[in-house]
């Protein structure tokens, strides 16, 4: 996945073939924001405008911009995946909850 960071907040980018042009979507907002441009320097101008504009709105509407997460999510897996995540918790003396919480920072670490 393409992503673009601007004062912290994050876009997914994409090319759209339609329009020969990159589009880029601000994630982890409460609302929509999109942005579009042909380089990598008019897509950067793009996004601060959008987001500028976004968060004007949402100051204007008393919004929180970003959204906010709980910490806590459902994830389901086959029962065969659980066996062997148990087991190798048990094995390294940790809970399936670290386990997991370690494999998924490794995933994002940036």
């Amino acid at each position: 996945m393409n992503v673009m960071t601007v004062d912290g907040y994050n876009a997914k980018i994409e090319y759209d073939p339609d329009i020969d042009m990159f589009r880029g979507e601000i994630l982890g907002l409460n609302g929509g924001a999109d942005f579009y441009g042909r380089t990598p320097n008019e897509l950067k101008a793009e996004f601060r405008k959008s987001l500028t504009v976004f968060l004007e709105v949402c100051k204007e509407k008393g919004i929180e911009p970003r959204r906010n997460y709980s910490g806590k999510f459902n994830l389901r897996i086959s029962p065969e995946l659980h066996e062997r995540l148990a087991i190798a918790a048990q094995a390294e003396g940790k809970s399936i909850n670290t386990l997991a919480q370690e494999a998924l920072a490794q995933r994002v670490a940036g």
